[in-house]
């Protein structure tokens, strides 16, 4: 098949695009520059020079193709809008990558008791209210002859592909470990995230392509930590010997900025990928969050 895929030189979308080219698919990807073009090239898949804002070259790519992965911006409603316009009537699959900071919470770094599986209402924050929404159109458009479907990603680890380690929290929390030498979460570092490695999210994306019906929604997830045991991982991988620092809220915004500090590190992301293992039989397989921090690819 033909698959035309957004975010395939980035590190969810790379990774996709050669799961599905090991599967015998064509892989056509969105490139924003000659030099990601070329990269593609080099990767086996066919580049279409563009951005996610130009609606009329993604609706003629997506009708052109036999499927779409969109896995470029979660955000991004036009260029939603656009493939799914080229997609209507279809009957084609349009797969978006969503992410589980739909279901945080503002914490300051404390752990909750709140999780969520595909059955549990959801009430999103506002930083996270217009990606709700944009999920709630995007699976919408099996009305208009779409097999949309969502993979809603909780905590991304792991050596991927196109951008390569280009997950968030963890390199983050790298990065800043070497700068002050010591490992540093918000607060307590209670609060949790739920995780899975890009490997097994890949598997993933494959069964929902083979297997989704329209309308479908999955959480994306094999374990959680809080971000203190994050922390202390990395903190014996960069050898501190497991000790962490506390800091505060505005000490994060000044790294990371007030948005991300609040609403991704600081903040608490439990999902359970009950629709998936139950559906799907996804079984992930990969190693957990913390053996990789301190014995894989991290390390």
């Amino acid at each position: 098949m033909k698959i035309f895929v957004t975010g395939a030189t980035g590190y969810i979308g790379g990774s996709v695009a050669d799961g599905l080219i090991s599967a015998g698919h064509e892989v056509h990807g969105l490139a924003r520059s000659e030099a990601r073009a070329s990269e593609a090239r080099e990767r086996g898949i066919e580049p279409l020079i563009g951005t996610l804002d130009d609606a009329a070259l993604l609706a003629r790519a997506a009708g052109e193709a036999d499927a779409v992965v969109n896995a470029a911006n979660a955000d991004h409603r036009g260029a939603a809008e656009a493939m799914l316009a080229g997609l209507a009537g279809s009957g084609k699959l349009f797969l978006h990558t969503s992410g589980s900071s739909i279901v945080g919470n503002r914490a300051g770094g404390e752990a909750s008791d709140q999780v969520f599986d595909e059955t549990t209402p959801l009430t999103p924050s506002p930083a996270r209210a217009a990606r709700v929404a944009l999920d709630r159109d995007i699976l919408a458009a099996a009305d208009s002859g779409v097999r949309a479907a969502i993979i809603c990603p909780s905590l991304i680890y792991g050596q991927g592909r196109g951008a390569g380690l280009n997950s968030v929290q963890v390199p983050w929390l790298i990065d800043l470990a070497r700068k002050y030498g010591v490992a540093r979460h918000i607060g307590s570092g209670g609060n949790i995230w739920s995780n899975v490695h890009i490997g097994d999210l890949v598997m993933l994306y494959l069964l929902a392509f083979e297997q989704a019906p329209a309308g479908a929604f999955y959480y994306a997830e094999s374990g959680e930590n809080s971000m203190r045991e994050v922390c202390q991982a990395i903190s014996r991988m960069l050898g501190f010997g497991g000790d962490t620092d506390s800091m505060t809220i505005e000490e994060a915004a000044a790294e990371w900025g007030e948005g991300p500090a609040n609403d991704t590190m600081a903040s608490n992301s439990r999902v359970r990928a009950e629709r998936a293992r139950q559906e799907l039989k996804w079984m992930a397989k990969a190693p957990s969050l913390i053996d990789e921090i301190e014995r894989g690819c991290y390390a």
